[in-house]
């Protein structure tokens, strides 16, 4: 080999070596800004205190896209909830419907155990075998113990099996001020959660369009296998009586009071509003329609950007197959908004000027700020927009040629 191929040589691995190194810079500062934007997102209340008293101890009133709480009161405080804890109960029935692990054709043992349970019922009768559809209409609309059991043993064999993954379950989703005991909410010892845990979960159920089909029903006949009905009416008068409303849970007891997670959509903005510890069963549905009006009135969700919207942007790319890409939205930009103030929002995006190849499709180009005023609401990443590989071994060696400095 001669002095210049062997020059050539040195100097390609070089110039390779630089560009590797420059990748990993880029990728490292990515990284960064990620955890950058994923941290600008606060949880406090857009409201510093509720802009009405209620005789309701505990209480939140949430946007449920986002998970924006608009005002609350003692929402970290533990209490019994009752019925309300079969949401968890619900949530853990759905993720299993949806991964195909279990079907609503299913056919459910009841066991003499789960037709023993007291409080709300379906009155299922010992050793009767039912669809898991019915089972789980007849625990969202009339809050039946029996069936949430009997769900709990099918799905884990039993109901201590079936309460560890809703603790499990409920430690994966934050709510770091909730233990279940049991599967129905009667009372127990160390079983307990908060409003905020309550408005979390819900957020999770109201996901699954499934449960909207069986939470609007409002009266239903449950037919046995013997051919008895049990008439079954939504323990939730907000789905009658409120407009919008379409679910969630009801829950009482003497320990827990008078209880509700209740939730309404109009338009694209779905509001849910918790009421714990409620002294009557008529003012948790008023109280928590109070606070649903109040937030319909006075907020709507804005979808400000979707995922993929283009900035208008371009980056320089060196030594790719092609020499830029479009700088573009990386993830949708939906915001709960005071009425009217969506007009006063503006997008500020910043990119890089230069990469390196490879970039791969919604790699960070820089970060989009959104300004409200000379305020940052929130900040994501711009991303690109489609991949830019290496270019082949020809088109390489010309790029390189072209770049090339004597």
């Amino acid at each position: 080999m001669s002095c210049s191929k062997r020059r050539f040589g040195k100097l390609l691995s070089a110039c390779l070596a630089a560009m590797l190194a420059v990748i990993l810079v880029l990728n490292c500062a990515a990284a960064e800004q990620t955890q950058e934007t994923q941290g600008a997102l606060g949880s406090a209340p857009i409201e510093s205190k509720p802009p009405f008293d209620l005789a309701t101890p505990s209480y939140l009133l949430m946007e449920a896209s986002t998970g924006t709480v608009i005002f609350e009161h003692n929402a970290d405080e533990k209490r019994p909830v009752a019925s309300v804890t079969k949401l968890m109960a619900i949530l853990l029935v759905l993720e299993e419907l949806d991964r195909g692990v279990v079907t609503l054709a299913d056919k459910v043992t009841v066991s003499a155990n789960a037709s023993g349970m007291g409080g709300s019922q379906a009155l299922l009768d010992a050793n009767s075998v039912l669809p898991l559809e019915e089972l789980l209409k007849s625990m969202i609309i009339a809050s039946a113990n029996d069936s949430a059991v009997a769900l709990a043993e099918y799905l884990s064999g039993s109901e201590d099996a079936f309460v560890r993954k809703m603790n499990d379950r409920a430690s994966s989703l934050g709510m770091t001020n909730t233990h279940y005991a049991n599967v129905t909410g009667l009372p127990a010892d160390n079983h307990y959660t908060t409003a905020r845990d309550v408005a979390q979960v819900s957020r999770e159920v109201a996901k699954y369009p499934q449960f909207f089909k069986f939470s609007t029903i409002w009266m239903y006949d449950l037919k046995h296998p013997s051919g008895r009905l049990t008439g079954l009416t939504n323990t939730n008068r907000l789905i009658r009586f409120y407009d919008g409303a379409d679910g969630f849970k009801t829950g009482s007891t003497n320990e827990a009071k008078y209880c509700l997670s209740a939730t309404a959509k109009r338009g694209d903005t779905r509001m849910i509003a918790v009421v714990l510890g409620t002294p009557a069963s008529q003012t948790r549905f008023d109280e928590a329609k109070k606070m649903l009006e109040y937030g319909f009135a006075n907020y709507q969700l804005n979808k400000v950007a979707k995922a993929g919207d283009l900035l208008g942007a371009d980056v320089s790319v060196k030594f790719g197959a092609s020499g830029k890409v479009d700088a573009v939205v990386g993830s949708d930009i939906e915001l709960l908004l005071t009425k009217g103030a969506e007009r006063d929002l503006r997008l500020d995006a910043v990119v890089y000027d230069t990469v390196h190849a490879p970039v791969r499709k919604g790699d960070v180009l820089g970060e989009i700020k959104v300004m409200k005023g000379d305020t940052m609401i929130m900040s994501i990443p711009a991303v690109a927009g489609a991949d830019v590989p290496y270019p082949g071994m020809i088109e390489g060696l010309l790029i390189i040629l072209a770049n090339w400095k004597v």
